[in-house]
C-alpha cells in the first residue's frame, strides 16, 4: 500500500489535530481486537471498522485507497499485511493482524495490532510479545538527534536476538495528509544512518516480524502478503510524533492510555 507524497514537518498545531484522529483510531482498534473471536469472519471485522470510523466522523482512509477494496486488513496466521477481509472463520488458535487507517478533517491516522484467539502456541505467545516490545524500542527511538537507521536497529536487533525474522520489503513511512509520505522507515538498519530526526516528523512505525524466514510474496489477490516459508508472522505499528520533549505516540489504545497513567 505505497505512493508517496512530500514531505514537510509538521507544526505542533497540526499534530494536535493528528492526535485527535489517533485517539479515535485507538479506540477503534481496542474495539475490533475485543470483538475477534472464533466464528467471527474477516468480513465481519471489516464491517465494524467501518461503522466505528463513521460513526466517529472519519473517513475510512483504506477503502479504495490504491483501489484495495475494503476499510480494514485482515491478515491471519501467515499472513502478514494487507490481507482482504472476506469470508474466511476465525478459528481457535489463530493469530490475527488488524491494520486500520483514518482520515478526521484531513489528517491520517495508521495504527495496527495482532491479537491471539483463544488457545494459541507458545511460539505465538513469544512472537506476540517480542513483535510488540520490538515496536515499542522503535518508537522510544523516534527522538529529535536520532536517525532513522536508529529506530530501524532498534526492531531488527532485538527481533533477531531473540530467533525471529524482520521483514524487509514492506516499511514504515512518514504520514500526515497523506498516508505514505517520505520518509520510509524500515524495520532493519545501521544505527546513526539516514535522515536525522527532528521535532515535527510524524512516522508510521510498524515492525512485520515472522516466526521463520524472513521472505515474504504477494498472492494472486495482488494485496495478501503471506510468508514464503508458512510460518507465522505478527504486526504492529502506532504512529508517532517526534518533538521537543520526545517520541509522541498518537494512537495509543485506551488500555494503552490506562497503563501509563
Amino acid at each position: 500500500m505505497s505512493s508517496q507524497a512530500s514531505f514537510r514537518l509538521k507544526k505542533p498545531e497540526e499534530i494536535d489535530k493528528m492526535a485527535r484522529a489517533g485517539v479515535i483510531l485507538g479506540e477503534c482498534l481496542e474495539h475490533l481486537a475485543r470483538m475477534v473471536r472464533p466464528g467471527l469472519t474477516t468480513l465481519d471485522l471489516d464491517r465494524e471498522a467501518d461503522t466505528f470510523i463513521r460513526d466517529h466522523g472519519c473517513v475510512p482512509g483504506f477503502l479504495g485507497y490504491n483501489d484495495f477494496p475494503n476499510s480494514l486488513c485482515v491478515s491471519v496466521n501467515d499472513e502478514v499485511v494487507h490481507g482482504i477481509p472476506g469470508p474466511r472463520v476465525i478459528e481457535d488458535g489463530d493469530l490475527v493482524s488488524l491494520d486500520c487507517g483514518l482520515i478526521l478533517d484531513g489528517w491520517w491516522a495508521d495504527s495496527g495490532l495482532s491479537v491471539g484467539v483463544g488457545e494459541i502456541s507458545g511460539e505465538a505467545r513469544k512472537l506476540l510479545a517480542v513483535t510488540e516490545e520490538a515496536l515499542r524500542r522503535g518508537l522510544d527511538a523516534a527522538r529529535a538527534g536520532n536517525r532513522i537507521g536508529d529506530i530501524g536497529h532498534a526492531v531488527q536487533s532485538y527481533v533477531e536476538a531473540q530467533g525471529f525474522g524482520v521483514v524487509r520489503q514492506y516499511v514504515g513511512h512518514g504520514i500526515g495528509r497523506n498516508m505514505h509520505e517520505p520518509p520510509q522507515v524500515p524495520n532493519y538498519g545501521s544505527a546513526g544512518t539516514g535522515n536525522t530526526l527532528k521535532p515535527g516528523y510524524v512516522l508510521a512505525i510498524e515492525p512485520m516480524v515472522t516466526a521463520g524466514s524472513p521472505d515474504v510474496k504477494v498472492l494472486a489477490d495482488q494485496w495478501t502478503v503471506v510468508t514464503v516459508d508458512k510460518r507465522l508472522s505478527c504486526y504492529f505499528e502506532h504512529t508517532v510524533a517526534v518533538t521537543e520533549e520526545g517520541p509522541r505516540v498518537l494512537t495509543r489504545r485506551p488500555s494503552e492510555v490506562a497503563k501509563a497513567a
